[in-house]
């Protein structure tokens, strides 16, 4: 019965289900599964449809809502992972925001559900997140990585304002840090003295892994 509801939740996911990969997750923290099996189950599910999406056989909606669907069972098994005290190797601690002013969170969102299925553990700060609040994040969390981004040419500058803030506190040069978004371009991004910049979600989890030295 418990595998009936894992297939579910892979299924619900790879058709974009929102409200069904969080009933799923629901029952199965109510039925006191093991969290990480299903985690496993849902970090499978996106891989394949990111894969499918590196091969161009689905599009970027397909992506948006696959990533969007585990968005909504991710806190509810994170939650019951921290409850039982069960612990998941990764391949590194990954803060991400939208900067400060900007609001847009597909990309982002996109971006933290496939690091999360490559196998890093990704902290997701929301939308128009400061300077100060991403230092926190990355203070608290012990974050490897920072990863940022910028939609709109008016707040891109922010990232810059981000990586100021880091020196200035004797941060920077122990944090890689990867930018991307709408009004980030690989010129840019060297500009301001990030590590790395990809213009996509499944090239930023490539990126990660070529920063933490790991091989994809």
């Amino acid at each position: 019965m418990g595998t009936e509801v894992l297939e579910e939740l892979s299924k619900a996911i790879t058709i974009y289900d929102r409200g069904e990969t969080e009933r799923c997750a629901r029952e199965l923290v109510q039925r006191k599964m093991d969290p990480l099996k299903a985690l496993d189950v849902m970090t499978e599910a996106i891989r394949q449809v990111g894969d499918g999406f590196g091969r161009g056989e689905l599009w970027l909606p397909d992506l948006v809502g696959a990533a969007a669907a585990m968005e909504a069972a991710t806190p509810i098994i994170e939650e019951e992972i921290k409850r039982v005290g069960a612990t998941r190797e990764s391949l590194g601690s990954i803060v991400i925001g939208t900067v400060f002013g900007d609001i847009h969170t597909i990309g982002k969102t996109m971006v933290a559900t496939l690091l999360t299925a490559g196998g890093f553990a990704v902290v997701d700060l929301g939308i128009n997140v400061t300077a100060e609040s991403f230092l926190e994040g990355i203070t608290e969390h012990h974050a490897d990585i920072l990863a940022m981004s910028a939609l709109m040419t008016t707040t891109a500058p922010e990232q810059r304002k981000v990586i100021e803030t880091l020196e200035r506190e004797g941060l920077r040069d122990k944090i890689k840090i990867m930018v991307g978004g709408g009004a980030i371009t690989e010129e840019f991004a060297k500009s301001i003295g990030a590590d790395g910049y990809d213009p996509t979600a499944p090239g930023a989890v490539a990126l990660a892994m070529r920063l933490m030295g790991k091989k994809q």
